[in-house]
């Protein structure tokens, strides 16, 4: 396993990072056991690096995942809180869950511009007191826009920004990849630790993965690439991308027969909420059903966390 300076945090993370949002009730949905299980395993072979936030329910696994390498561990998690007290109870509450008295990096979550920047500054005020006292370590932004990737750039404040990136641009609100390209060029130029997100676009470019993930490894800003994996075969196959191997033809295929999308059951009410969620434009409610636009849907899953009725899921 290769590893990276995140930044200037000095955080040597491996370039593997494991997404959590995978294994957790908004994906796969796998119990704090089986998902542990699949964390354990990755952290087994040197990965050292774990992204999660507050709304993917994914706190209980990882603490089951990381026993054993509790101090060789990094953890990010994010939260959407907007005040001082939102953002403490957020931070609180992974301490709590993940038994830690002190959470690597604690990032405001899905920022889209200096403007989301400014609506979020009392939140980023306490993350800023947080770490005075000892109980993050690093600050940072999670974000699908160009624009708060400079805007972020810009922030002393700031140690970390994880934007989305791929090959396609999929799923990138403001621009195209060659200016997330450059905005990222920009945040790292400022000392900005990054890791990527959504290398896959969210599984739409799982039948391209080899050339996916060819393209995000040979960006040098980025110190890691958050992947999120299900499986321990998941696992297996991205220990080997990112250990610089050749995986077999047959396990890129098997990888590629699996894309995953979202799936709205009949039981959907039309209320609409996921319609209201979905920042990409990827839901529309027509005569009284949710219907998914496959073509921009990034499979996050976000929509599910808004559903009263339980009718999304990703499969």
């Amino acid at each position: 396993m290769e590893y990276r300076i995140l930044g200037n945090t000095g955080f040597k993370v491996s370039r593997l990072c494991f997404g959590a949002l995978t294994v957790g009730p908004l994906q796969a949905n796998l119990s704090p056991e089986e998902g542990g299980r699949v964390i354990h395993y990755a952290l087994e072979h040197g990965v050292n690096f774990i992204d999660t936030a507050q709304l993917y329910g994914t706190y209980d696994h990882i603490r089951e995942g990381i026993k054993g390498y509790e101090d060789k561990v990094i953890i990010v998690s994010k939260s959407y809180a907007v005040d001082f007290d939102e953002m403490k109870q957020a931070v609180e509450e992974a301490r709590e869950k993940l038994q830690r008295d002190v959470i690597d990096v604690f990032m405001l979550h899905e920022q889209e511009s200096g403007l989301t920047l400014k609506g979020h500054r009392r939140a980023l005020d306490y993350l800023v007191w947080a770490k005075s006292q000892g109980q993050i370590r690093a600050i940072g932004i999670s974000t699908h826009a160009t624009k708060a990737v400079h805007a972020a750039a810009l922030l002393p404040e700031i140690d970390v920004i994880h934007p989305l990136i791929n090959l396609s641009g999929i799923g990138i609100l403001d621009g195209t990849r060659e200016e997330m390209e450059e905005a990222t060029e920009f945040a790292y130029s400022l000392g900005k630790g990054l890791y990527a997100m959504k290398a896959l676009g969210g599984g739409t470019l799982i039948p391209r993965a080899k050339e996916a993930f060819n393209y995000i490894l040979e960006k040098p800003n980025f110190a890691a690439v958050a992947v999120g994996m299900r499986r321990l075969s998941e696992v297996d196959l991205n220990l080997q991308l990112f250990s610089s191997k050749i995986p077999q033809e047959d396990e890129w295929q098997k990888v590629a027969r699996e894309p995953r999308k979202i799936h709205i059951d009949f039981w959907c009410v039309g209320c609409g909420a996921c319609e209201k969620r979905c920042g990409q434009g990827a839901i529309k409610v027509i005569d009284g059903k949710a219907v998914v636009d496959h073509n921009k849907c990034i499979c996050c899953g976000y929509c599910a966390s808004v559903c009263s009725e339980f009718a999304i899921k990703v499969v």
